[in-house]
């Protein structure tokens, strides 16, 4: 039985399907394969010091909150929001921030070739300022105790920067993202589930199993990395369950393995 993950069935509206692959010099960042839900979420925004955020709280009290990290689409995306609010059906306040701080996210209408000049300015790895604004106001505003992170795509690549910066994090769980450019990156500070599908473009399978290797050999807490057969980026959060049959009991499967992980370590 699955964990009380009640909330995959609210209704939503798929605006578009799109399965192209791509390669990874064209389109470097495969985030759009999937569904793009037209949802409005069950929570509302807020300001948190120079940035905004979507904040949605459990029907009890908790002193357990997870940061939600975006893909590079950004913060207002559905999905994400969607995501957000089946963590506080779960019992979770979760916190979705603008991390790029106001800036323009990607979108289907950019051209792919221009994608990393886009990036410049947003890498998930210069995020210090936002996480210190959200964790502030966890602990000072919403009295949370217990802090995870959650990351799709670029907010897969900031939740492993988070936890090897942040031991007051004390779980991550990130989905289809990979930190590659510090040396550290596999001396995490906080127990760190990573997520992959075994089809991803963007992340071939030689460097998820690079990455499981070194953290054998240099990870002091607790990890696991896992892939799922013939799933493709983004499966987690930009497959729609309900018109996906071949692919719903991977995308329950990862969402379970999340929130077991969150629910073992907060």
């Amino acid at each position: 039985m699955l964990p009380h993950i009640g909330l995959h069935y609210i209704t939503f509206i798929a605006k578009s399907e799109i399965n192209t692959q791509m390669a990874n010099e064209a389109k470097p960042c495969p985030c759009h394969i999937g569904d793009l839900m037209e949802y409005e979420g069950l929570g509302q925004e807020i300001q948190i010091q120079h940035i905004k955020a979507y904040v949605v709280k459990p029907s009890a009290a908790t002193n357990k909150a997870i940061i939600v990290i975006q893909d590079i689409y950004g913060w207002q995306l559905p999905n994400t929001r969607y995501m957000a609010d089946m963590l506080a059906a779960n019992g979770y306040i979760a916190v979705c921030p603008d991390f790029f701080a106001g800036k323009e996210p990607w979108s289907s209408s950019h051209d792919w070739s221009t994608f990393q000049e886009w990036l410049q300015d947003k890498l998930p790895t210069n995020i210090k300022k936002e996480v210190d604004a959200v964790l502030r106001y966890l602990m000072e505003h919403c009295e949370a105790k217990h802090i995870g992170a959650l990351g799709f795509c670029w907010g897969g690549v900031a939740t492993h920067y988070i936890s090897l910066q942040y031991p007051d994090v004390k779980a991550g769980v990130s989905a289809y993202g990979i930190v590659r450019e510090t040396e550290n990156r596999y001396k995490l500070r906080s127990p760190t589930l990573f997520i992959f599908g075994e089809k991803d473009d963007v992340i071939p399978l030689d460097q998820v199993h690079a990455l499981e290797a070194k953290l054998k050999e240099d990870c002091k807490v607790d990890y696991q990395v896992k892939i799922f057969p013939g799933q493709t980026h983004g499966f987690v959060h930009r497959k729609r369950e309900d018109i996906n049959p071949a692919d719903k009991p991977s995308i329950l499967e990862a969402r379970t393995d999340m929130l077991n992980w969150f629910n073992k370590y907060l």
